[in-house]
């Protein structure tokens, strides 16, 4: 951790404290009922899922899942986009706020992150929610966590994460699901006070996906979702079907409504007859995994697939790396192209030693764009996971221009980060 990085950790819990006291003024007022979702992956889906039901009964804290965010959320701000002299009109007006805006909504879902020590710990000691969602758990962030795993103070990597997200559950007041095939989650939650109720895949019935859509039929409902889900929402929408139960709300099935959050497998049609399929939010290994194996369940031919490097993994970036080319080497696609200088160094040399695997790969984003763009025939369906701006490539390839707006990181910030990297 660079000095500047230390001195923003220290300040932290001192600025989070201020808006957080602001913040807790206007929620007393509003008094909501709160249900927390939480996660490695997944949990913007299950809130998402969560809006088709509750609609606009709840509010959402979409793009808001740090005390800051949260404090942000509550007193109807936006919080901070870059410029240093919203700190300074933020810290002036949350305490206007406060007396002055509430929300009125019956319900406040929240979306919580565990990606630093101890930052789940205080949104959940500060609003201990009615009902929580842990929907996975995984090495997201695994670089955050080097230090106190060096410290001593976990034995692991995977303990200290665990550790984290499990302060969601333990601050829970009432009702906690989570996914009951994930040992250390079941370990995890097995002496807290509130409830516990275990989903598993056991209830899933059967699973279809397509380019364009996912079909799940569990034990009680089927749900069709117009977006290529993996296997694994199986967990979210068992947690859903709970939840509505919990609260008294019969399920509502048709989830034609139902947004898929930009670059958490959209599909899009692009050119010359391809099939996109966009994932290129973020990843891990677990997503990553996740991702392929729904990639290798699709009935479709000439399958393609453009992988980024997995980031934030800290020490343990080459193992995840070269696991990564154990997976792919599983798809048998009929076309690999990494794009960065992780899958470079440590996941091409492992797939190059596999027969058959056909692999390309490039560390800049416009050289696999070149490449795709000779080598694509038409009608191929692409998969696009990873980090590198893959976001960029699918532009480039889309059919209907105006499609970019639903690709994610289209801010001006990141599309000034990308044109300083010749991406225009």
């Amino acid at each position: 951790m660079d000095l500047k990085s230390r001195i923003t950790d220290k300040a932290y819990p001192f600025v989070a404290k201020y808006f957080k006291f602001w913040a807790n003024i206007s929620l007393k007022r509003w008094r909501p009922r709160i249900i927390m979702v939480t996660g490695s992956a997944g949990k913007t889906t299950m809130l998402n899922l969560i809006e088709t039901q509750l609609g606009s009964r709840a509010h959402y804290s979409h793009n808001a899942n740090s005390i800051y965010g949260i404090a942000f959320d509550i007193l109807g701000e936006h919080g901070v986009t870059g410029s240093k002299l919203q700190w300074v009109k933020l810290i002036f007006k949350c305490p206007i706020r406060a007396f002055t805006f509430r929300h009125t909504e019956e319900f406040y879902i929240v979306e919580t992150d565990g990606d630093f020590p101890r930052r789940a710990e205080r949104v959940a000691k500060w609003l201990r929610p009615e009902v929580s969602l842990w929907v996975s758990l995984g090495r997201s962030h695994a670089i955050c966590f080097d230090e106190v795993v060096k410290k001593g103070k976990f034995a692991s990597l995977d303990e200290a994460i665990a550790h984290e997200f499990a302060t969601i559950p333990q601050n829970t007041k009432k009702l906690v699901l989570i996914d009951g095939d994930n040992e250390t989650m079941v370990e995890k939650t097995k002496d807290i006070r509130a409830k516990v109720i275990r989903v598993s895949h056991k209830d899933l019935n059967s699973y279809k996906v397509q380019p364009d859509k996912a079909v799940f039929s569990l034990k009680k409902h089927k749900f069709t979702i117009h977006d290529p889900m993996p296997r694994d929402v199986t967990v979210q929408l068992l947690m859903l079907e709970e939840l509505m139960e919990y609260l008294k709300i019969d399920v509502k099935c048709d989830l034609s409504d139902y947004v898929t959050p930009p670059g958490r497998n959209n599909y899009f049609k692009g050119k010359n007859g391809l099939n996109l399929i966009d994932s290129s939010y973020n990843a891990h290994i677990i997503s990553m995994q996740t991702m392929l194996e729904t990639f290798k369940e699709m009935d479709v031919e000439h399958k393609w697939l453009v992988i980024g490097d997995i980031i934030d993994q800290g020490s343990v970036e080459k193992e995840e790396h070269e696991h990564l080319a154990e997976l792919l080497a599983d798809t048998k696609v009929e076309q690999i192209v990494l794009v960065g200088h992780r899958t470079n160094q440590y996941t091409l040399p492992k797939l190059q030693k596999k027969k058959g695997v056909h692999v390309v790969a490039f560390e800049k984003p416009d050289a696999a764009l070149e490449y795709l763009e000779e080598n694509l025939k038409g009608n191929e369906t692409i998969l696009f996971k990873g980090s590198q701006y893959l976001e960029w490539i699918i532009e480039k390839l889309l059919k209907n221009p105006e499609d970019a707006a639903k690709l994610p990181r289209q801010t001006e910030l990141y599309r000034k980060r990308r044109a300083r990297r010749g991406l225009n």
